[in-house]
């Protein structure tokens, strides 16, 4: 009841509303199209590294998050928003000239200002909503955010897949391009009252160092976005040892979309239950629940049965959030709010550079070893990190630090 209650104050802000539904209808194009555009390359070229390689296009600007976040703090969130919407709008059409092996590099460099604008939205985004909720509801709004953006997962790359079979790959781009034009008039219906930030007193790259100290100099923050970023590189080499746990089963490779879409669904109840979880048990306390279920259900992924497995993959699809939702509710909670968008877009990097890695590192390591004792390994080695969560003073403290954010 609580949490259908704070979800519901969250939803009757129209300008929390606008922002969710900007992401759910950017996040089912760029979930369309992140499955349309690697098989669209795989059918201009044959290559399977070709087509995996759209992916690691699209997350490779992350690297640059600070900087890129730093813009987020230069101007007026909202103008920014709408700017960078527009901007996808107009670069998306450039894919209809893509007819051949030849036009590959114009995809790549697409997905490249894709990911990055991608980067600097979500900087924006993350300080507009902080200065707009009561900060006691940001849980409840990075939850339904997560809730969104894990549903379109679900739902969009099947779109896509339809869409991309029926009518090719240009139809995929013009609905994407579509996507974020109505997220455009959604941003710009939105009634935030922004200042024009001040002229800087030092250089952009001094500018971007503040949001990495601040992260780095904040005895609850550092922890915990490193305890995210852990929890990121296990979910990494996790996701990279699936089609082993699928041939372990005796399944055909398709089933792998089948442990996504459970995963999918636990991630769903996790962000809906989010706000009273870091309500009840602190930021850290919740953090914590989520690294430990992440940790036993990573294990049960070894065990060579259908129902433990899709158990596992639920409860994989629970931990995660908890563990993201309690960091990036915190860093924006203790930020002052001219300094959030380069600290939570360093925040991004932090977290979600460890999953390419682990991508990287699962995949080297499932070819020589068996994935089993892999998977309790990497289980284990998820439960013991969550020493590097230092033990709170009490929930009360941790709640007045987390409330009083500096306007």
């Amino acid at each position: 009841m609580t949490t259908t209650w704070t979800a519901v104050r969250v939803l009757r802000d129209g300008d929390a509303r606008r922002c969710l539904a900007a992401v759910v209808v950017s996040g089912f194009g760029t979930s369309a199209l992140w499955l349309a555009s690697g098989v669209w390359v795989k059918d201009l070229t044959g290559s399977n590294a070709l087509a995996a390689l759209t992916l690691l296009v699209m997350w490779t600007p992350v690297l640059f998050g600070p900087p890129l976040g730093t813009l987020a703090d230069r101007v007026r969130r909202k103008p920014l928003l709408i700017a960078t919407n527009l901007l996808l709008a107009a670069v998306l059409p450039t894919l209809l000239t893509v007819d051949s092996a030849g036009d590959v590099w114009l995809v790549c460099a697409v997905l490249f200002v894709y990911g990055a604008a991608g980067v600097v939205q979500d900087a924006a985004e993350a300080a507009l909503v902080a200065a707009r909720l009561d900060p006691a509801l940001l849980g409840d709004f990075n939850g339904l955010r997560m809730t969104a953006g894990e549903g379109m997962k679900l739902l969009a790359p099947l779109a896509g897949a339809g869409v991309y079979a029926a009518y090719g790959g240009a139809a995929v781009v013009l609905l994407d391009a579509g996507t974020f034009v109505l997220a455009t008039a959604l941003y710009a219906g939105l009634r935030v009252p922004e200042r024009r930030p001040g002229t800087p007193a030092s250089g952009w790259w001094a500018r971007t160092a503040e949001g990495a100290r601040r992260l780095w100099g904040h005895a609850r923050l550092r922890p915990l976005v490193l305890a995210a970023g852990t929890t990121m590189l296990c979910a990494g080499v996790n996701g990279a040892l699936v089609y082993a746990v699928v041939d372990g089963l005796g399944r055909p490779p398709a089933y792998a979309g089948v442990l996504a879409a459970v995963q999918g669904a636990g991630s769903v109840v996790a962000g809906l239950a989010s706000g009273a979880g870091l309500r009840r048990l602190g930021e850290r306390g919740f953090a914590v629940c989520g690294m430990a279920v992440t940790g036993v259900a990573v294990a049960l992924r070894a065990v060579p049965s259908d129902a433990v497995v899709l158990l596992g993959s639920a409860a994989v699809g629970a931990g995660l959030p908890c563990v993201l939702i309690a960091a990036f509710t915190a860093v924006q909670r203790s930020t002052p709010h001219a300094l959030l968008g380069r600290t939570a877009a360093t925040a991004s990097t932090l977290v979600f550079v460890p999953n390419v890695l682990g991508l990287a590192v699962g995949a080297a390591l499932v070819g020589p070893l068996p994935h089993g004792p892999l998977l309790v390994a990497l289980g284990a080695a998820q439960l013991v990190s969550v020493v590097q969560l230092p033990p709170r003073a009490s929930r009360t403290a941790e709640r007045s630090s987390s409330d009083a954010s500096p306007a």
